[in-house]
């Protein structure tokens, strides 16, 4: 976490910080590796255990809340099971999720990293980076413009998902215009 952020969460004691940006969920699958695959020269991992955290704009959220901040998060996501499995578990965390909007035409990014023994082997990743059509744009505008009003502090996070635009940079200078601190996981002017 930026020292940016840190800074942010300790002068927001006891208010909300609304996170915007690129929501995904991180799935880890842990195993050992006993065996060459005869069909091509890679390793075959034997599956043990699989796991799930809540990753990117998600991630920030979950260590927002993680710090004691009331966070709500706005985000894009499918209507899939890893959609609702990160809905699931920011909403066990204490994170508010009515912003994440569900658009059926995108499936909710998907980062899967193969762990063999202590050893990251490979990362698949499923995700979809055009923007939003024209009706989730305004989901999206709507959810964020709803937990303004009560935010004291908005974090936007992208990893060029699609969802960081025009939109984003007005909610930036809406909240800065509100009197509200602002922080990015990334440089804003390169979406201009």
């Amino acid at each position: 976490m930026s020292s940016e952020l840190e800074g942010l969460l300790r002068s927001l004691a006891g208010q909300r910080v609304l996170v915007v940006g690129d929501v995904m969920l991180d799935e880890y699958l842990f195993g050992g590796v006993r065996r060459v695959s005869p069909e091509a020269p890679v390793l075959v991992v034997d599956v043990d255990r699989i796991t799930w955290a809540p990753g990117g704009a998600a991630n920030v959220a979950a260590n927002v809340r993680a710090l004691g901040g009331e966070v709500s998060i706005v985000g894009l996501i499918g209507r899939d099971d890893a959609g609702r499995r990160l809905r699931e578990q920011l909403d066990s965390m204490g994170v508010e999720t009515g912003g994440l909007i569900e658009d059926p035409s995108r499936e909710t990014t998907l980062k899967t990293r193969i762990i063999a023994g202590h050893q990251q082997v490979v990362r698949v990743d499923r995700e979809k980076r055009d923007r939003p059509d024209t009706k989730v744009a305004k989901l999206l505008s709507g959810a964020i413009t709803e937990r303004l009003a009560d935010a004291g502090a908005v974090v936007i996070s992208d990893y060029d998902k699609g969802i960081i635009g025009q939109l984003t940079l007005d909610v930036v200078n809406t909240a800065k215009s509100q009197g509200r601190k602002v922080a990015t996981t990334t440089d804003l002017s390169m979406h201009a």
